[in-house]
């Protein structure tokens, strides 16, 4: 672990990067907060509390928050990037410059490049190039949980087995849990379809289908995530493990995650318009769902329940018509490889 006071910088102050931050402090580290609104900065140095997106909840000591980002960087011996990923790789680009001396970068971001499918740690090895180790931050976890230390579990997937441990005990104490995995693509897959997945039994929830179709939603959601997974070389048990399974359930059934209550919006009648700006921040499934399917198309993997999502969020679906899709399905067999 590198020394420095075993300072952070979290760049990205949102509800999750400021939980990580409180997080951070609360274990010992000097954690920096770059906020990219200056007024926003100024606002949580003075209240010392990020009251647009964790209100009443104060910051431990330990946490600093900065509007300068070099500054932030200058002061730290580890970077955490805490950003909607639809902004990640302008970030990256942007930091690139100024990490000569570290060993690598950590996200806590969940999905893949708009437009192109990528995934962030493909992003990030362009981006930086072979000299610097990367980390992805996922698992079960609601930022407000977090920040009012309630206990959660995550996993640090990196490509370097000493600096994801690194990142890993920067994380690891007090109800907060960081276990570490080699497997990147496995633990990115699962923290970006959960979110796809989440938006279909949040539609089901609003159109009061029942208990029954939210765990026969999530169970076979889980199924098309590890068919893509196994397409892209994922390990099943990661799909299994906390960032597969254990996001997919959290996000399906909680509605503290926006992709939900995106869901339960549009089950309910509203608009994807409607909904996205009543929520008022980034809702990750949209953009994933474009991308979910477009990975689906190109490696021709059966994902009839992210194909609805899609066709809902982005080709003007009705809700009730992708249900009856999903339910005229021929019957079969759950599992591929059983015989008919």
């Amino acid at each position: 672990m590198p020394d420095s006071g075993r300072a952070i910088a979290v760049l990205g102050a949102g509800s999750w990067g400021t939980a990580l931050g409180m997080q951070l402090a609360r274990n010992g580290c000097r954690c920096l907060l770059w906020a990219r609104n200056p007024e926003q900065a100024a606002e949580m140095i003075e209240r010392r509390e990020n009251r647009r997106f964790l209100p009443g909840i104060p910051f431990p000591d330990g946490l600093e928050v900065t509007g300068d980002i070099e500054q932030a960087l200058d002061d730290s011996a580890q970077v955490l990037l805490a950003v909607p990923s639809h902004a990640f790789g302008g970030l990256v680009a942007r930091i690139a410059p100024l990490l000569g001396r570290y060993p690598g970068i950590a996200w806590a971001c969940k999905g893949f490049e708009p437009g192109t499918g990528r995934f962030l740690h493909e992003v990030a090895a362009d981006a930086l190039g072979s000299g610097h180790a990367l980390a992805a931050v996922t698992g079960p976890s609601f930022a407000t949980e977090v920040a009012r230390d309630l206990p959660t579990a995550v996993t640090v997937a990196a490509t370097d087995e000493a600096f994801g441990a690194a990142i890993a005990r920067c994380l690891h104490g007090g109800s907060f849990r960081a276990y570490t995995s080699s497997d990147m693509v496995g633990a990115e897959l699962g923290g970006a379809v959960k979110n796809v997945l989440a938006v279909a039994t949040g539609i089901g929830d609003g159109m009061g289908l029942g208990d029954n179709a939210r765990a026969a939603l999530v169970t076979r959601g889980l199924a098309e995530m590890m068919r893509l997974g196994a397409a892209l070389g994922a390990r099943s048990e990661t799909l299994m493990g906390l960032a597969g399974m254990g996001d997919l359930v959290l996000t399906c059934t909680g509605d503290q995650s926006r992709n939900r209550r995106l869901g339960l919006a549009l089950g309910r009648g509203q608009s994807v318009s409607e909904a996205v700006a009543e929520i008022g921040q980034v809702v990750e499934g949209v953009g994933t769902a474009a991308e979910v399917r477009r990975l689906a198309v190109q490696h021709e993997v059966s994902m009839p329940i992210s194909r609805q999502v899609h066709g809902i969020l982005h080709e003007g679906w009705d809700p009730y018509e992708g249900v009856r899709r999903l339910l005229a399905r021929e019957q079969k067999p759950e599992y591929e490889d059983e015989p008919r």
